[in-house]
């Protein structure tokens, strides 16, 4: 007994699984971006209104429901509400990463691109009568090909290549933080961005109250990832003490690692002078920034502009490879992991049976032969009613922040339901008071619901595009109502059968 504890998770390795899942070196490149200094609080109040409350939550579904199949997220509202639920709920989860995989391989030219030219050069994508936005549609289109096809032929090696991309992004927030000292050192401790606009941000569409609050859907993407976490639970030494403590350490660290990052980058990056052009988007700020801060490295050195420059480049095109390895790694891991997810987690009546089949190298191709389909049509849909490529990547971000964060409404709402459920074995608690398990409950609820309400309703109240709404709202609906016929089509199917 005493050597299979010896074998459990401590408090200082579940930390940093906890930190390495979740924080997000680009994530404060784009609330710097958006929000200046003032998304520091966003991300305060982000950690103590959701990711802390909601990660315990995914520690106690985790410890009472076992699941062999990923997440487990089907067998968690399964039991806390009813399969019609699960299922409905564990699609939208799903369609979340087709949302990912359709803003995912639009931006991962941008890293490309840059990696050669030290700059983003997709806006210059023009050929053969087509605007930039649209060849950059049927790039993503081929890139979608390729990479299905090998992910279905089981060709591992690639994967491990990138995971080199991983090590190279995790080595982002080293250069910013040594560079930015002695930056800062240089310039005997002048901010470029001067500290007095700490509360104001300096982006034109996010000084309203509208687009102010639509920025908390981005402070909650920053947290995103907390679902996996669950089955770390009966894996953790101690979990009654170690968990929750993880949990509050954890939000501590990401939290003052994303504020000192965000700090950091005003350090090197005055907002008017660096990030006003209009080129400038969420799809190449962290490549924009990076360049930034080599060539202000070469100005406090004191070295010539061509110098200065050039070490510019070599920090954008050092980001950029980076980026591209760790994307292509990600993307070839989630063109089947969360659909082999969604179709062996949840009950096999619920497919027919060329989905659930698996080929030689252990992969649902057909399923993801269809699943390729259906990311090319709402690229090329996506693409071609869009001429603006800055437009385009915003666009694909925002679709990619709401359709990402839109399940966790899913988890919420159930948990409550999951507490009170008498017939499931609870063997790790926090939430032990049923009035203060509804309140929190609906305080993350609203919160998730929130951001995402104001962050829908923002482009139409600031600017009257209707377009970008349409866009968000699209993915989400469309694959929710998917879900409910597709559920009732298959019940009906099995009760014949």
């Amino acid at each position: 007994m005493a050597d299979n504890n010896n074998n459990k998770i401590t408090l200082m390795a579940l930390v940093m699984m906890i930190f390495t899942t979740v924080f997000g070196f680009a994530n404060s490149t784009v609330a710097y971006f958006l929000m200046g200094y003032s998304s520091i609080l966003f991300y305060l109040a982000a950690a103590v209104l959701f990711f802390i409350p909601f990660a315990l939550m995914m520690a106690e579904y985790g410890a009472a429901i076992k699941s062999d199949e990923g997440s487990g997220m089907y067998q968690w509202l399964d039991r806390s509400v009813g399969p019609r639920f699960a299922f409905i709920g564990t699609f939208m989860w799903f369609a979340s990463y087709i949302i990912w995989l359709v803003s995912t391989s639009a931006k991962v030219w941008i890293p490309f691109t840059t990696t050669f030219f030290g700059r983003d050069q997709t806006q210059n994508f023009a050929f053969a009568g087509m605007n930039a936005t649209q060849v950059i549609g049927i790039l993503s289109c081929l890139w979608m090909i390729l990479v299905t096809w090998v992910s279905i032929k089981g060709v591992k090696g690639i994967v491990r290549i990138t995971s080199l991309g991983g090590l190279a992004v995790m080595s982002l927030n080293a250069i910013l933080l040594v560079i930015s000292g002695i930056v800062l050192a240089l310039r005997h401790g002048e901010f470029a961005q001067p500290l007095n606009t700490f509360l104001h941000s300096p982006h034109p569409n996010y000084q309203q109250p509208m687009g102010i609050m639509s920025f908390a859907v981005f402070a909650i993407f920053a947290y995103g990832g907390l679902e996996v976490l669950g089955g770390m639970v009966d894996k953790t030494k101690n979990p009654e003490k170690t968990f929750p403590k993880a949990i509050v350490i954890s939000a501590i660290v990401i939290t003052l690692g994303y504020a000192i990052g965000i700090l950091c980058w005003g350090i090197s990056t005055n907002w008017q002078k660096v990030l006003s052009d209009p080129t400038t988007n969420m799809g190449n700020i962290s490549y924009v920034m990076m360049r930034n801060l080599g060539d202000v490295l070469g100005e406090s050195l004191g070295l010539s502009a061509a110098t200065s420059t050039t070490i510019g480049l070599w920090f954008a095109r050092y980001t950029g490879l980076g980026m591209f390895l760790a994307y292509s790694g990600a993307f070839f891991t989630l063109t089947y992991s969360p659909l082999k997810t969604l179709i062996m987690g949840t009950p096999k009546s619920m497919w027919p049976k060329k989905f659930t089949k698996l080929n030689a190298n252990d992969m649902p191709s057909y399923a993801m032969m269809l699943q390729c389909a259906v990311v090319i049509v709402i690229i090329l849909l996506a693409s071609f009613a869009s001429s603006d490529a800055s437009a385009f990547y915003n666009i694909l971000t925002l679709m990619a922040n709401v359709s990402m964060t839109l399940p966790y409404l899913f988890l919420v709402y159930a948990f409550p339901k999951f507490k009170h459920n008498r017939d499931i074995m609870k063997p790790f608690e926090v939430y032990k008071s049923p009035t203060w398990t509804t309140i929190i409950s609906w305080v993350v609820f609203i919160v998730v619901l929130g951001a995402n309400t104001f962050t829908l309703v923002q482009p139409i109240l600031e600017n009257g595009d209707v377009q970008s709404t349409i866009w968000m709202l699209v993915g989400p609906i469309l694959f929710g109502v998917m879900g409910i016929i597709w559920y009732d089509i298959r019940q009906r199917k099995h009760a014949n059968d």
